[in-house]
């Protein structure tokens, strides 16, 4: 492998890696600080591709169908915390995991009534339509660093939420210690809906700036989901320092092993995941 390729196949690990910690960041965030264990977090990626399509194709926007998409699925995670997952935090897993795995079919049904089952292409933005030669014969589109500047952008952000504002205080006191939290006046049930909400935005963020690349179509959101978890359980649930440093290793190890070794591609991140898992059970960082 020459040095452009290498430097290619390190850009797309690095965007694929923060892809998914867009998506795991969410999830860890929703099942440390709610204990609720989300199997419909790919659902949320995959109504975000389709709002992505489907707004940009009404507005002639992809820019503006992301700005109207964000704020349509953060009141949808909200609606969603409100009307169903506040009555599960004090139950069981079993029953958090049946409510999530039918909201996966309802969220299929919903996007075959109103967007159909085709594939869908999104157009990438005109501006960011273009390509940085790196060869003779080789370049690097720019919306593909686009995506991974956009997605640094919104870690470094999420960073600072939750480590220096009174909110993030607010969330990480309410993980720690509910009743603690509550005993001192913070309102627990609206962190939790924030947290959902945030999480749900995220995922969708994610499904939208990756339409222009990975294409809409049905089930997208089910691909997703695994990797997710692999991400959280290799980083240590609840630990957003640990999604994104384990998001990136997958995405190397998932970019370079399919070529370097594409024989066993298939296998390697979860041979990363039992290695780590050998030595730090708790994943790499704790909550």
């Amino acid at each position: 492998m020459d040095f452009a390729n290498f430097l290619i196949q390190l850009l797309n690990s690095v965007q694929y890696g923060l892809l998914l910690f867009m998506l795991a960041a969410g999830l860890t965030l929703i099942f440390g600080i709610m204990g609720v264990v989300n199997l419909a977090h790919g659902s949320f990626y995959m109504i975000g591709a389709y709002l992505a399509w489907y707004l940009s194709s009404q507005l002639g926007s992809l820019t503006l169908a992301i700005v109207l998409g964000t704020v349509l699925a953060v009141i949808f995670g909200w609606l969603l915390e409100w009307l169903l997952f506040r009555h599960f935090y004090q139950r069981d897993h079993l029953d958090q995991v049946l409510l999530t795995f039918g909201l996966i079919y309802i969220f299929e049904e919903m996007r075959s009534i109103f967007w159909g089952d085709d594939v869908h292409a999104v157009q990438v933005p005109e501006v960011l339509n273009w390509s940085i030669p790196l060869t003779d014969t080789l370049s690097y589109p720019v919306y593909r660093l686009v995506m991974s500047g956009v997605c640094l952008l919104l870690a470094v952000g999420l960073y600072l939420l939750i480590s220096k504002t009174r909110l993030g205080m607010k969330i990480r006191a309410g993980a720690f210690n509910r009743e603690m939290a509550e005993s001192l006046g913070v309102n627990i049930r609206l962190i939790h809906g924030v947290v959902f909400a945030l999480g749900v935005g995220l995922a969708a963020i994610a499904g939208m700036i990756a339409s222009p690349i990975a294409s809409v179509y049905p089930g997208m959101g089910s691909s997703v989901l695994i990797m997710c978890f692999v991400v959280v359980v290799i980083g240590g649930i609840g630990s957003v320092r640990g999604a994104l440093v384990a998001a990136l290793l997958v995405g190397l190890v998932d970019t370079f092993g399919k070529v370097l070794v594409p024989q066993i591609a298939g296998m390697a991140v979860y041979m990363l995941m039992a290695l780590v898992l050998l030595y730090k059970p708790e994943g790499l960082f704790k909550q």
